[in-house]
């Protein structure tokens, strides 16, 4: 009984610190594709000579990225523009990043 004690016990302290990590690992993925996002689209400005960019011309096997890999179900923008920051929302349905570039 007393085993069973201590180990509840050790689980109720190691949740919470495993769930820190998950959501910061999290933050960390999501602001790792917004600076890809953001630097694909810089580079994408500075081809094309325009000032906006929908996310769809960014994506693909043959564009800037090849695949934005979703970690939480987050939500990018659909468009992208030259010195707006970007905004990536619902990730984890509760938490949003923003990001300038």
């Amino acid at each position: 009984m007393i085993v069973v004690v201590i180990i509840g016990l050790l689980a109720t302290m190691a949740i919470p610190a495993f769930q820190r990590v998950t959501k910061a690992s999290q933050d960390k993925a999501v602001l790792n594709n917004a600076r890809q996002l953001s630097s694909a689209a810089d580079q994408y400005f500075m081809e094309s000579g325009v000032s906006t960019v929908v996310l769809s011309d960014l994506l693909g096997p043959t564009s800037y990225i090849k695949a934005l890999n979703s970690v939480a179900s987050e939500s990018y923008p659909g468009f992208y523009t030259q010195g707006v920051t970007i905004t990536i929302s619902a990730i984890a349905g509760t938490r949003t990043i923003t990001y300038q570039n």
